[in-house]
């Protein structure tokens, strides 16, 4: 949780950055469009040549008649052959106007090296870079810009960090820390050092840095916020002291407020809703702040308060699609069914609309209604073609857990017929096909799918685990796991697999080691089935017991452990009931 925390500060200050200047016109359109109608004050030094008179006229006619894309084709042309530093400025902001980075960094590329120590210009061009994920890339613009006593944003080099390899990480953190040995003063600098520290999880590295920083700057926010949450991760007692100092200083400051009262939702709910509460008086149409409200609302109990919140926002229009959800899955947990079903209708776009399918078809195919659930999916791939293939598969998922085998089937067979070149598709009939027993056409699909593509260890993993499973071609299966595992070494299913195979072979020991591992890195009720039962055969009857009471617990509808149990006769364990459809547990929720 708190590399996702980092991460989004990072993002955040590298979103905040593009809103200052110089770089306003990527935040104010219209600003942005008066200074590329608008011609330079400053007239060129040169006159221009006179093949391109003509082509700047139309640019210029283009940009008053709002034609930006005539415009920016006409100035991309020219820019190039004129080589002067206004038209390639020109240029530059007409790109970022349009939002045509990839012209924008070629536009400003060239202004720069017409003129090389330009601060707009070396702004620009760092930000473009980091955006396109080019951080070492942006650091020598970003040392011109600090040189020249410019305030930088260095923190918005981290808002990539994590897609980095070793090597431009460790090149990335090298850069930062000695251009802070040039600029020992640079708050923004220790900032990005502090940061870095907090990923790789130094915060006692981390707090003393940012110490010094706040010698510099008492009251800077972020550093502020960075530090309360290397606190939470030290489950420090009072994590939370300077930013409530600040808002204690600074009452009317949002923007400190909202990250306080998002801190807050991992340790204190009740305290984080007063402080959305506040935030939303301060702002009372902002839907992000009501969708806070309802979601913090669900989470403590108050589903009335929750539905209040969702319908502002309808009133609103802001955020239908996540409104209408949440106020399905408050009647399905109220056992409003037809309620929630309308709700879920409601949903038409967004993350919301795979998961509100996944649950009223859940309804419908426990309510035994196959043929609305059947025209429901029909309609949304007529309505959401670029979803076809994901919506066929949640079909044939829900079908399958309902135990509508024969309808899945036929799903699957349509949607293959439509997209014959679909892997998803595919994989999900010979699972399928493995669940109704029919091997032949599992071993063909999946043997299909490693055929089109070598290293699809999912595939490979799958056929392997299969053979091991359901047959007695153990040789033949741990070739094909220990393939699935070299391309994937550390992953739990072949883990699970691995171990699987080697309990069959009837190397006990072998397969304790890896189900071991595989249960420590995820524990799954399947896995610890497995594990379960090999620690019960070699005697070990104590451990597999804990092991599968401890699964039980967390899912106690489980098919798997269930008929382990059967099967080994494990009396001495009393099974759960659990208490929810199976098929109304969708692991599709959305993150609020």
């Amino acid at each position: 949780m708190f590399r996702l925390l980092l991460t989004g500060a990072a993002f955040g200050l590298l979103l905040a950055c593009a809103s200052q200047p110089p770089v306003a016109t990527e935040t104010a359109p219209a600003k942005a469009a008066a200074a590329a109608v608008t011609p330079a004050a400053k007239p060129p030094e040169r006159a221009f040549p006179d093949d391109s008179v003509y082509p700047l006229l139309v640019a210029e006619f283009a940009l008053r008649r709002r034609a930006y894309d005539v415009a920016l084709e006409q100035y991309l042309e020219q820019a190039p052959k004129l080589r002067d530093a206004g038209v390639s400025a020109h240029t530059t902001h007409l790109a970022q106007f349009m939002a045509q980075e990839q012209a924008a960094l070629e536009s400003v590329q060239l202004w720069i090296e017409l003129e090389p120590d330009n601060t707009e210009a070396n702004n620009t061009l760092s930000l473009l870079l980091i955006r396109q994920g080019r951080p070492l890339e942006a650091m020598p613009h970003m040392a011109l810009l600090a040189s020249k006593g410019e305030k930088v944003n260095f923190p918005a080099l981290l808002s990539g960090f994590q897609d980095l390899d070793t090597q431009q990480r460790e090149a990335l953190v090298a850069g930062i820390n000695e251009l802070a040995v040039q600029y020992p003063q640079d708050v923004q600098l220790l900032l990005t050092q502090a940061m870095v520290l907090a990923e790789t999880e130094q915060f006692d590295a981390a707090l003393a840095t940012l110490k010094q920083l706040f010698k510099l700057e008492p009251d800077q926010s972020q550093a502020a916020m960075l530090e309360a949450r290397i606190l939470l991760a030290q489950q420090s007692p009072d994590p939370y002291a300077r930013l409530e100092r600040l808002l204690k200083d600074n009452p009317q400051d949002k923007q400190i407020r909202l990250q306080y009262a998002r801190l807050l939702t991992a340790t204190d709910m009740e305290a984080a809703r007063e402080q959305f509460e506040l935030l939303s008086t301060q702002s009372p149409r902002d839907g992000e702040l009501l969708l806070s409200l309802a979601l913090i609302s669900r989470e403590t109990g108050d589903d009335e308060a929750a539905k209040a919140y969702l319908r502002q926002l309808l009133a609103l229009e802001q955020h239908v699609d996540e409104a209408h959800y949440y106020l399905g899955r408050i009647a399905e947990d109220g056992d409003d069914l037809p309620a929630a079903l309308y709700e879920y209708a409601q949903v038409e776009d967004g993350r919301e609309l795979l998961v509100a399918t996944s649950r009223a078809s859940a309804i419908l195919i426990e309510q035994g209604r196959l043929d609305e659930n059947s025209a429901r999916f029909e309609k949304l791939r007529a309505d959401h073609p670029e979803r076809a293939e994901q919506l066929y598969s949640i079909e044939v998922d829900l079908l399958s857990r309902g135990d509508q085998l024969d309808a899945a089937s036929r799903v699957l067979r349509e949607g293959l017929a439509q997209m014959p070149d679909s892997t998803s598709l595919r994989y999900a009939r010979a699972m399928l096909a493995e669940q109704q027993g029919d091997l032949a056409l599992m071993e063909s699909d999946l043997r299909a799918i490693i055929a089109r593509e070598p290293d699809n260890s999912t595939a490979i993993n799958a056929l392997g685990y299969t053979l091991a499973n359901r047959t007695q071609r153990y040789e033949e299966a741990y070739a094909l796991i220990s393939q699935a595992l070299a391309l994937q070494p550390g992953e739990p299913a072949i883990l699970d697999s691995m171990g699987w195979v080697l309990y069959r072979m009837n190397r006990l020991d072998e397969a304790l080691d890896y189900l071991t591992r595989a249960y420590a890195a995820f524990p799954d009720p399947e896995v610890a089935a497995h594990l379960g039962e090999v620690l019960w055969v070699s005697g070990d009857t104590d451990n597999a017991l804990t092991v599968w009471q401890g699964a039980l617990r967390k899912d106690p509808g489980n098919a798997v452990l269930a008929e382990t149990l059967e099967r080994l006769q494990v009396t001495t364990i009393e099974i759960p009931v659990p208490k929810d459809s199976v098929l109304r547990q969708d692991p599709l929720e959305p993150a609020p």
